[in-house]
């Protein structure tokens, strides 16, 4: 029963992300005078429809996201108010507002379930185990405080953890924080081995890492913030590992398989904490990461996408101060509609990936 109430809270929350995107666009085209046909939240039929003014504001059946419908928007209606006509910087700060309201809601996610608890966990050492190769001055050192691995900075207590895993094992540099003063140690060649850690086997690099402190109000906005900005960093890592094949094409999910993956979490939380709410602050600090993923997947210059579209726009302005020339909307619009069924056929070959690693 706990399973099934987080799947539909997780479909609930997607549609929430969808339609504060789509609000995005809409308040900024309002702002700077586009013309707006209609704002639906949600899809499918209408269950409640009011028109003010030149504007169509809908509820409709399904929570699963939403829309705004700007006059113009693909093609030249003759409206002096279409998006069409508008020049290129409205075309961008309306195209790109989508993502920022999407961030801005990872953002407020992050620094509220900050806020909620008086502590924060920072990247300090708190263990060494028995057999760990670089132990003293020269090594780490119960009480380091974590600032960089390999030269990525430690935004987050997680972070330590997630790029020490990383490490190809050809030695590792850590810059950590000892008695005040910054420590450089270079070229550290850790290996994994095996040992016992509160009575259970286990197998890694024998460092336990994480402090939970004391924390002042700013000090857990701070922690917020740096948990949104980390959420981007981690989704640009992502598509960097995609792309290099770190990650096999066969490991991406899509909107059905992180619906069955956060789900799951949530009720797991749930079931070690004793607590529904601790569920659900598990689930919102992913649907967190997942807004900060929508809002920088959205801006990649992907024709379909937002990013997409504001590639276009300032290759017409770069096309147009040297020749006088744009491109022909409907060459571009062939674009954008070729791409969407290409990202329509990814998007249903991942479901069914998803769907046959649920069922099989």
């Amino acid at each position: 029963m706990a399973r099934l109430l987080y799947i539909l809270l997780v479909i609930v929350l997607f549609g929430v992300l969808i339609a504060i995107h789509e609000f995005g666009h809409f308040i900024t085209a309002k702002m700077l005078g586009v013309k707006v046909n209609e704002f639906a939240i949600g899809m499918g039929p209408a269950l409640w429809s009011r028109r003010k003014g030149e504007t169509l504001y809908a509820l409709r059946a399904f929570p699963v996201g939403g829309y705004c419908a700007m006059e113009g928007e693909d093609e030249d209606t003759g409206d002096p108010r279409a998006f069409s006509r508008q020049k290129g910087w409205k075309k961008v700060v309306i195209l790109s507002a989508g993502s920022f309201m999407n961030f801005l809601l990872g953002l407020v996610i992050a620094v509220a379930l900050c806020m909620a608890s008086p502590r924060v966990a920072v990247p300090v050492v708190t263990e060494l185990v028995d057999g760990f190769q670089h132990q003293g001055e020269a090594g780490l050192m119960v009480g380091d405080r974590i600032l960089s691995v390999d030269g990525n900075p430690v935004l987050v207590n997680g972070d330590a953890s997630f790029f020490i895993r990383r490490n190809d094992g050809n030695g590792m540099d850590l810059v950590v924080e000892r008695g005040g003063t910054q420590v450089e140690l270079n070229d550290l060649h850790m290996e994994r081995f095996e040992y016992v850690y509160n009575g259970e086997a286990a197998k890694g690099f024998g460092i336990v890492i994480g402090e939970v402190r004391e924390a002042s109000i700013p000090q857990r906005i701070a922690a917020g913030f740096s948990e949104a900005i980390d959420d981007v960093r981690i989704v640009w890592i992502s598509l960097s590992d995609l792309i290099t094949g770190r990650v096999a094409v066969s490991e991406l999910s899509g909107v059905i398989g992180v619906v069955d993956v956060v789900s799951e979490m949530g009720a797991q939380v749930q079931d070690e904490a004793q607590s529904a709410l601790a569920g659900v602050l598990g689930v919102l600090g992913m649907m967190a990461l997942i807004a900060v993923n929508l809002a920088v997947m959205n801006m990649l210059p992907i024709p379909a996408l937002d990013g997409g579209r504001i590639f276009f726009v300032l290759l017409n302005g770069i096309l147009y101060a040297v020749s006088k020339r744009r491109i022909p909307e409907k060459y571009e619009g062939y674009v954008h509609a070729g791409a969407f069924v290409v990202l329509l056929a990814l998007m249903a070959v991942v479901a069914l990936h998803d769907v046959w690693n649920i069922f099989v």
